[in-house]
Protein backbone atom coordinates (compact mmCIF):
# COMPACT_ATOMS: atom_id res chain seq x y z
CA UNK A 1 0.00 0.00 0.00
CA UNK A 2 1.31 3.67 -0.80
CA UNK A 3 2.20 5.97 1.86
CA UNK A 4 0.31 8.47 -0.17
CA UNK A 5 -2.89 6.92 -0.16
CA UNK A 6 -3.63 7.67 3.30
CA UNK A 7 -2.72 11.33 2.33
CA UNK A 8 -5.24 11.23 -0.33
CA UNK A 9 -8.11 10.24 1.10
CA UNK A 10 -7.58 12.89 3.71
CA UNK A 11 -7.72 15.58 1.47
CA UNK A 12 -10.57 14.18 -0.18
CA UNK A 13 -12.03 14.49 3.06
CA UNK A 14 -11.42 18.08 3.82
CA UNK A 15 -12.48 18.86 0.27
CA UNK A 16 -15.49 17.15 0.08
CA UNK A 17 -16.57 18.92 3.46
CA UNK A 18 -16.79 22.50 1.77
CA UNK A 19 -19.35 20.82 -1.10
CA UNK A 20 -21.17 19.48 1.92
CA UNK A 21 -21.50 21.83 3.98
CA UNK A 22 -22.68 24.11 1.25
CA UNK A 23 -25.91 22.07 0.95
CA UNK A 24 -28.53 22.42 3.38
CA UNK A 25 -31.14 19.76 5.04
CA UNK A 26 -34.49 20.95 4.33
CA UNK A 27 -35.36 20.21 7.77
CA UNK A 28 -33.00 22.67 9.24
CA UNK A 29 -34.60 25.64 7.22
CA UNK A 30 -38.40 24.33 6.60
CA UNK A 31 -40.62 22.98 8.99
CA UNK A 32 -42.42 19.96 7.27
CA UNK A 33 -45.02 20.05 9.77
CA UNK A 34 -47.09 23.26 8.40
CA UNK A 35 -47.78 24.58 4.69
CA UNK A 36 -47.94 28.25 3.87
CA UNK A 37 -49.91 29.56 0.38
CA UNK A 38 -48.90 33.00 -1.26
CA UNK A 39 -49.90 34.83 -3.69
CA UNK A 40 -48.62 37.82 -5.30
CA UNK A 41 -46.38 39.20 -8.17
CA UNK A 42 -42.57 37.66 -9.17
CA UNK A 43 -39.85 39.99 -9.04
CA UNK A 44 -37.12 38.00 -10.18
CA UNK A 45 -36.46 33.87 -10.89
CA UNK A 46 -33.19 32.60 -10.87
CA UNK A 47 -32.93 29.83 -12.98
CA UNK A 48 -29.21 28.73 -11.50
CA UNK A 49 -28.05 25.84 -9.42
CA UNK A 50 -27.81 24.52 -6.25
CA UNK A 51 -31.62 25.61 -6.11
CA UNK A 52 -33.60 28.03 -8.51
CA UNK A 53 -35.15 30.83 -6.40
CA UNK A 54 -38.28 32.90 -7.17
CA UNK A 55 -38.51 35.92 -5.61
CA UNK A 56 -42.11 37.72 -5.34
CA UNK A 57 -44.61 40.75 -3.34
CA UNK A 58 -46.87 38.91 -1.97
CA UNK A 59 -49.11 38.09 0.83
CA UNK A 60 -50.05 34.79 3.00
CA UNK A 61 -52.91 35.96 3.95
CA UNK A 62 -52.45 37.05 7.17
CA UNK A 63 -49.21 39.62 7.11
CA UNK A 64 -49.60 42.34 4.49
CA UNK A 65 -47.69 42.58 1.05
CA UNK A 66 -44.41 41.94 1.56
CA UNK A 67 -41.28 40.44 -0.36
CA UNK A 68 -40.97 36.52 0.34
CA UNK A 69 -38.46 34.07 -1.77
CA UNK A 70 -39.02 30.53 -2.57
CA UNK A 71 -36.27 28.16 -2.80
CA UNK A 72 -37.15 25.44 -5.21
CA UNK A 73 -34.76 22.58 -6.46
CA UNK A 74 -31.49 22.18 -8.78
CA UNK A 75 -32.67 23.35 -12.28
CA UNK A 76 -31.89 19.57 -13.56
CA UNK A 77 -34.88 18.56 -11.18
CA UNK A 78 -37.27 21.41 -11.90
CA UNK A 79 -36.44 20.74 -16.06
CA UNK A 80 -37.97 16.96 -15.46
CA UNK A 81 -41.05 18.39 -14.05
CA UNK A 82 -41.93 20.47 -17.26
CA UNK A 83 -40.22 23.71 -15.46
CA UNK A 84 -37.90 26.03 -17.60
CA UNK A 85 -35.72 29.21 -17.71
CA UNK A 86 -39.26 31.13 -19.01
CA UNK A 87 -41.44 29.62 -16.76
CA UNK A 88 -41.95 32.50 -14.62
CA UNK A 89 -40.80 36.01 -15.22
CA UNK A 90 -41.05 39.76 -13.36
CA UNK A 91 -44.66 40.67 -13.26
CA UNK A 92 -46.22 37.45 -12.93
CA UNK A 93 -49.13 36.59 -11.09
CA UNK A 94 -48.58 33.10 -9.28
CA UNK A 95 -49.74 31.37 -6.44
CA UNK A 96 -47.08 29.11 -4.56
CA UNK A 97 -47.97 26.44 -2.08
CA UNK A 98 -45.02 24.99 0.40
CA UNK A 99 -43.54 24.68 3.73
CA UNK A 100 -42.50 27.42 5.71
CA UNK A 101 -39.16 28.63 6.96
CA UNK A 102 -38.10 27.35 10.89
CA UNK A 103 -37.34 31.20 12.33
CA UNK A 104 -40.73 32.84 10.64
CA UNK A 105 -39.18 34.96 7.56
CA UNK A 106 -41.02 35.40 4.25
CA UNK A 107 -39.06 32.38 3.57
CA UNK A 108 -40.44 29.22 1.92
CA UNK A 109 -39.29 25.68 -0.03
CA UNK A 110 -41.83 25.26 -2.89
CA UNK A 111 -44.16 22.46 -3.62
CA UNK A 112 -46.19 23.74 -6.18
CA UNK A 113 -46.79 26.62 -7.96
CA UNK A 114 -49.96 27.76 -10.13
CA UNK A 115 -50.57 31.04 -12.28
CA UNK A 116 -52.93 33.67 -12.23
CA UNK A 117 -55.48 31.49 -13.73
CA UNK A 118 -54.62 28.28 -11.38
CA UNK A 119 -53.45 26.29 -13.72
CA UNK A 120 -50.38 24.14 -12.04
CA UNK A 121 -46.39 25.62 -13.61
CA UNK A 122 -44.86 21.90 -14.26
CA UNK A 123 -45.74 19.05 -11.99
CA UNK A 124 -45.42 19.27 -7.84
CA UNK A 125 -42.82 17.65 -5.92
CA UNK A 126 -44.90 14.41 -5.86
CA UNK A 127 -44.99 13.98 -9.84
CA UNK A 128 -48.54 15.39 -10.30
CA UNK A 129 -50.24 18.49 -11.29
CA UNK A 130 -52.40 18.63 -8.41
CA UNK A 131 -51.57 20.43 -5.67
Amino acid sequence: MSKKLPFAVAALCLLGQGAAMAHHSFAVFFDDKKQVKIHGAVTSFRFTNPHATIVLNATDGVSPTREWRVETNAPVVLQRRGWGRDSLKAGDVVTIDGWPSRDGKPYIRLRQATDAQGKPIGQSAFGTTDS
